[in-house]
């Protein structure tokens, strides 16, 4: 028992989603879409030459 009310829950929530209508940042959208001004994420650790060794290593037998 109780289907009814769940169902019309979904029902509710279903309709919530597709009639409500959040501002939306244009610009915001515009850049996103049109590749705007990137900037890659600083790193707080400097690059060495080496690569990191990755735990991936471990997990997967290979023992370096």
């Amino acid at each position: 028992m109780g289907r009814g009310r769940a169902k019309a829950k979904q029902t509710k929530v279903a309709r919530e989603l597709k009639y409500f209508s959040p501002n939306t940042d244009l610009t915001a959208l515009q850049r996103e879409l049109h590749g705007g001004e990137y900037t890659p994420p600083v790193s707080s650790k400097p690059a060495d030459d080496e690569p990191e060794d990755d735990d991936y290593g471990r997990w997967a037998g290979n023992d370096r």
